[in-house]
C-alpha cells in the first residue's frame, strides 16, 4: 500500500532527513541552529530530540568550519548534512567547497569519495534583506565534481533529498525558500528520482518554457494564463542542475521549436546561460527562432520592496513568448 502524505515543502524537507537517519546511522546533521530550535525555516525540527546530539547539533557561526569539518568527516566514514542558513551565508565557505568538496574524489583518483550533502536556502520571493536572498547556484554549476540540485516541489524534495543523502559524491542541495510553505501529497514509498531525470510538469505544442526550483511554479503560471489565450505552452522542470539532463529537454524543445528559459538569477555568465547553449548546439534545425530567457536582472539583489520587478513573473514570461517570431495567421 502506498504512503503517501500531503506535506509542505519543508516537511518533506524534514522527513527526509528523519528517513535518512533513522536508515543510517552514519547520516549527521549539523549547522547554525539546527538542534533544538530546528533551523531558521524549521526544516530540522525535533531531530535534536529524536537522534541525540551526536546526530544532529548547532555549531559556531563559522561557514567554512562547518563544511571543512563536514569533509573530514565524510572522508572517514560519516555521511554529513549541513545547513548554510542563507544562501549567502554559504559564501565563506566556497573556498571549502571549490578546493576540497568538488576535487577530492579527483585528486586521490576515486580512492576517497565525500558522501555529503550542502543544503542552501536559496533564492527569492521572501522579502529577505541583503545577504537573506540571492541566487548562487552558478557558482557551484560551474565547479566540476559537484551535484547540484533544485527541486520545485515537496514530492521531489523529499525524494532529491533522499537521493542527496545516498550519494557518493558531494551535492549542493539547494531549497527554494519561497516554496518551504507549498503543500502536496508526497509518496514516500515512491522511490528517489535519478540525478539528471528532468521532468515535463505540463503538456504543450506551441513553446516550451524550462525552469528549475523557484521558477517553476511561475512557469506553470503562465503556461495556465496562455492557455486562456489559446496558446499552449509545455513547461519542463530540470530537478537537478547538474548533471544536466539534455535528453529530455532537447526532445521537448524539439517538439515545439521554440523555447524560453526562467531563473531567478542574473542571466549574464548563468546556468541560463548554459541551458541556451546546450539546445541551441543541439537543437539548431528543430528552432523556429532564437531562444529567449526570463531571468532577474543584472544587478545586486534588490531591497525587498523591489524585488517583484527583479524576479521572473508571469508576465515577463508571456511576454518572451510573444517575442517568439510567431508566423502572422
Amino acid at each position: 500500500m502506498t504512503d503517501v502524505e500531503k506535506l509542505t515543502m519543508g516537511q518533506a524537507l524534514n522527513r527526509a532527513l528523519r528517513d535518512a537517519m533513522a536508515a543510517d546511522g552514519s547520516v549527521v546533521v549539523f549547522g547554525e541552529d539546527v538542534g533544538p530550535l530546528g533551523g531558521v525555516f524549521r526544516i530540522t525540527d525535533g531531530l535534536t530530540a529524536e537522534f541525540g546530539e551526536a546526530r544532529c547539533f548547532d555549531t559556531p557561526l563559522a561557514e567554512a568550519g562547518i563544511v571543512g569539518m563536514a569533509v573530514g568527516m565524510a572522508m572517514n566514514g560519516m555521511r554529513p548534512v549541513v545547513e548554510m542558513q542563507f544562501d549567502a551565508f554559504a559564501y565563506p565557505a566556497f573556498e571549502q567547497v571549490v578546493s576540497h568538496v568538488a576535487k577530492m574524489r579527483n585528486r586521490t583518483r576515486g580512492r576517497v569519495t565525500l558522501p555529503m550533502v550542502i543544503r542552501i536556502p536559496y533564492g527569492g520571493g521572501i522579502g529577505g534583506v541583503e545577504h537573506h536572498c540571492d541566487s548562487s547556484e552558478s557558482y557551484y554549476a560551474h565547479t566540476p565534481g559537484l551535484h547540484v540540485v533544485a527541486p520545485s516541489s515537496a514530492a521531489d524534495a523529499y525524494g532529491l533529498l533522499r537521493a542527496a543523502i545516498d550519494s557518493s559524491d558531494p551535492v549542493v542541495f539547494l531549497e527554494p525558500k519561497k516554496l518551504y510553505w507549498s503543500r502536496e501529497e508526497v509518496a514516500l514509498d515512491a522511490g528517489v528520482p535519478g540525478f539528471g531525470t528532468a521532468v515535463v510538469r505540463r503538456e504543450g505544442t506551441d513553446a516550451t518554457l524550462i525552469a528549475y526550483g523557484p521558477s517553476v511554479p511561475v512557469a506553470l503560471e503562465a503556461a495556465a494564463l496562455a492557455a486562456q489565450e489559446g496558446r499552449s505552452l509545455q513547461v519542463v522542470d530540470l530537478r537537478t542542475i547538474v548533471p544536466f539532463d539534455d535528453d529530455t529537454v532537447c526532445e521537448a524543445v524539439r517538439s515545439t521549436g521554440r523555447a524560453v528559459v526562467i531563473s531567478e538569477a542574473s542571466g549574464f555568465a548563468s546556468v541560463s546561460s548554459e541551458i541556451v547553449a546546450r539546445v541551441t548546439e543541439r537543437c539548431f534545425h528543430s528552432l523556429a527562432a532564437p531562444i529567449r530567457r526570463v531571468t532577474g536582472l543584472d544587478i545586486p539583489y534588490p531591497p525587498p520592496k523591489l524585488e517583484a520587478f527583479h524576479l521572473p513573473g508571469a508576465d515577463r514570461i508571456l511576454d518572451a513568448v510573444d517575442d517568439l517570431q510567431w508566423e502572422e495567421s
